[in-house]
């Protein structure tokens, strides 16, 4: 089974009040800090998918931990251009690793 069901925005904010433990204010909060992107339906409802969740949550986490949501947000930049760059970085790897090989068989 894939993780695409995880990325699918079909939850209503009182479902993730329920998972997380946290008020609708702040998960709106963490959506102003553009740490969430919840999806709009046409009447304006928010939907969340479960990444959006287990993002809650860590974020619950580590304000529990004192850390602000700033640094926070600096923190989710960084994974996100990480993961965003090792399809990039895998391919340089192996195109250097070929050109290594047969430059040293011709």
């Amino acid at each position: 089974m894939t993780d695409d069901y995880k990325s699918k925005k079909v939850i209503s904010i009182g479902v993730v009040k329920e998972l997380t433990g946290l008020s609708e204010r702040q998960i709106r909060y963490n959506e102003e800090r553009k740490l969430i992107f919840p999806e709009r339906t046409e009447n304006g409802t928010r939907k969340y998918s479960f990444s959006d969740v287990e993002t809650l949550v860590k974020i619950a986490e580590k304000r529990e931990e004192g850390v602000q949501s700033y640094e926070i947000s600096q923190g989710m930049k960084k994974e996100r251009t990480k993961r965003e760059g090792e399809p990039q970085m895998r391919r340089k790897m192996i195109r250097g690793q070929l050109n290594a090989h047969f430059r040293t068989k011709s």
